[in-house]
């Protein structure tokens, strides 16, 4: 299994895996939960996702 984590405003938030050609999110943090699951085309796209969480979320992120 290959995975990648991913980090809001330098912090861990989840990681990425490989789910066939697109990659899934797993949140290890409450603020990253909205996106919790999701499959992405890229982890870029996971960022975007991630940078769209209501504000609340984010705050809590940096």
């Amino acid at each position: 299994m290959q995975k990648q984590v991913v980090e809001l405003a330098g912090e861990p938030v989840g990681i990425a895996i490989r789910d066939g050609e697109s990659l899934r999110f797993l949140a290890v943090k409450y603020h990253a939960m909205g996106v919790d699951g999701q499959v992405f085309p890229s982890l870029a796209a996971i960022k975007i996702a991630l940078s769209q969480l209501p504000m609340r979320q984010r705050r809590s992120a940096a």
